[in-house]
């Protein structure tokens, strides 16, 4: 895709500020004795050309229609149309064919990118944003033009692809940017949270209710070349072929199209650099369009190398279960150590990199200061708190009032450390009684079981989140928008009955997984570390 930069009028609220500086003033309000030709851009341009006054700079007629273009959507209605039923341009755009070049970087002023002008056709593209109801404009792209002929014309994105002899995921990713810059207007989205149960408040807003995208955590085999002694699942599931993993890949795509939100895959297992086919399901799921993460071990820089050969990943997550001592009694001998210089590859790759910590009675102690050492080599550093199920029945959560102290310290660090994140939901519950702004909580739409995510086993076995069992389906038998619209999704996706009257409820929700694994029904009883007073 190309490269784009973007411009906007609140860098130079005056009209003709720029024409006006290159001329002068005065020299401005003789060429342009009536006033009123402000108002209508071509009549200006008009005059300007005929004026053809010695030592005005000839691109300046151009400069003004550019100019005059702005000011003109700028004054413009920015409403979204409420009847959009499909993709398509907004009708603010407006295309200039101009025949002098890099006059855009005239009206910025930005002196450190500002190219002369020069003659030459040249394809300027203005819009307002009717999300952030500002004016944009740049050089237009062909993905910008290929954006606006694919919707003016109404051709399907297939057809697009084979005509251009490219990935449906090419496509996908030019329609999508499009739709990011309010080139084109989007339906909103369908993944939506039920008004009646996660309410809007004055500490909620609706930006909490609505997902723009939807993400399939992914485990492509159980295959694992560790044995943790927290780890949720060790049974023994059927392979998955590739074959299946492309149909899946197929079937996610157009649920995603349909809800119109970006579709995101995280690929793990087990180990996924130990599916046989990995790389093959990597290139078909980039080939369509997906933004691709990692979950999974530390692998050897040539393996690496051949993901980003194909799309750079947009993180790559491993695990850390503690300072060295605890990490390894929980992961193996070596495995901190190989954890670290594996961060260290992935800087050198310049792959933003995330830690996740399964937080226990024993090692809850050891994650700020691991967080020092992890400041040095990670991009995130995150934790969640264990669940009791697979082997984790084996190891011990800490009590609640030991876990709130510990909160109390992690807000503390969080200030001084940027590496570290946030992501358990009980820290939206601390955030509110600080009086923080909220922060969206596990998925950034507190508890996203069944909602903005989807987890997949290898044997088809759909969950609403991997970290306790909570089947919603099988993908092998049923396609992913009959499980997601299932009764058995929107039980998950509505959280438990207890938090329905909490303020915090779209953004927080509790841990599922917890209450299940201390035995509690999560469809009537909260969290029980929750310390929220309302």
């Amino acid at each position: 895709m190309n490269s784009m930069r973007t411009f906007q009028t609140e860098d130079h609220p005056e009209v003709y500020s720029a024409c006006r500086s290159l001329v002068g003033p005065e020299r401005w309000d003789r060429l342009i004795p009536d006033k009123k030709l402000l108002n209508d851009p071509e009549l200006l341009v008009r005059s300007l050309i005929q004026a053809g006054e010695q030592g005005m700079p000839k691109f300046l007629p151009d400069l003004a229609r550019l100019e005059g273009t702005i000011e003109n959507i700028r004054i413009n209605e920015d409403r979204i149309p409420e009847d959009i039923g499909e993709i398509c341009a907004n009708p603010t755009v407006r295309l200039l064919e101009l025949s002098w070049k890099n006059l855009p970087d005239i009206i910025t002023r930005d002196k450190k990118k500002h190219a002369e002008p020069s003659p030459g056709r040249e394809l300027v593209l203005v819009w307002k944003d009717l999300r952030e109801k500002r004016v944009k404009y740049r050089v237009a792209t062909q993905d910008d033009l290929l954006a606006l002929k694919i919707t003016s014309e109404r051709i399907n994105t297939e057809s697009a692809a084979e005509e251009g002899n490219v990935s449906i995921g090419i496509i996908d990713r030019i329609i999508d940017e499009a739709v990011d810059q309010g080139i084109l207007l989007s339906p909103s989205s369908k993944i939506v949270r039920d008004p009646s149960i996660f309410s809007v408040n004055e500490y909620i807003d609706g930006s909490f209710l609505s997902s723009h995208s939807f993400t399939l955590q992914w485990h492509i085999t159980q295959a694992c070349d560790l044995h943790c002694r927290h780890c949720y699942d060790r049974s023994t599931r059927s392979p998955m072929s590739l074959e299946q993993g492309i149909r899946i890949l197929d079937d996610v795509r157009m649920f995603c199209r349909n809800r119109y939100v970006t579709k995101a895959l995280s690929f793990t297992g087990g180990n996924p650099f130990l599916y046989p086919h990995f790389l093959n399901l990597y290139r078909a799921a980039s080939d369509r369009g997906f933004s691709i993460g990692i979950l999974g071990n530390p692998t050897e820089r040539e393996k690496i190398e051949e993901l980003i050969a194909i799309q750079k990943p947009t993180h790559f997550q491993v695990s850390l279960e503690g300072l060295q001592e605890q990490n390894d009694y929980i992961r193996g001998k070596g495995h901190f150590k190989r954890i670290i210089e594996f961060l260290k590859m992935l800087k050198e790759l310049n792959i933003f990199s995330m830690v996740m910590l399964t937080l226990t009675k024993n090692n809850m102690k050891d994650i700020i200061p691991l967080a020092e050492i992890l400041n040095e080599h990670a991009d995130r550093f995150h934790f969640n708190r264990l669940s009791m199920v697979g082997e984790g029945v084996n190891l011990m959560l800490p009590n609640r009032e030991e876990y709130l102290v510990f909160l109390d310290s992690y807000s503390d660090a969080i200030q001084k450390n940027p590496v570290l994140g946030l992501k358990d939901n009980m820290l939206s519950v601390l955030w509110y009684k600080k009086g923080f702004k909220p922060f969206g909580g596990c998925t950034t739409f507190g508890c996203g079981a069944a909602f903005n995510f989807l987890s997949v086993l290898s044997d088809g076995e759909a969950h609403a989140c991997r970290k306790f069992p909570s089947p919603v389906g099988n993908i092998f038998r049923q396609s992913i928008k009959e499980i997601y619209d299932s009764p058995q999704a929107l039980r998950y996706r509505s959280g438990c009955k207890a938090c329905y009257s909490c303020k915090l409820h779209a953004v927080c929700g509790g841990c599922l997984a917890v209450a299940y694994s201390l035995g509690l029904n999560i469809f009537e009883e909260k969290d029980p570390f929750c310390f929220i007073d309302a």
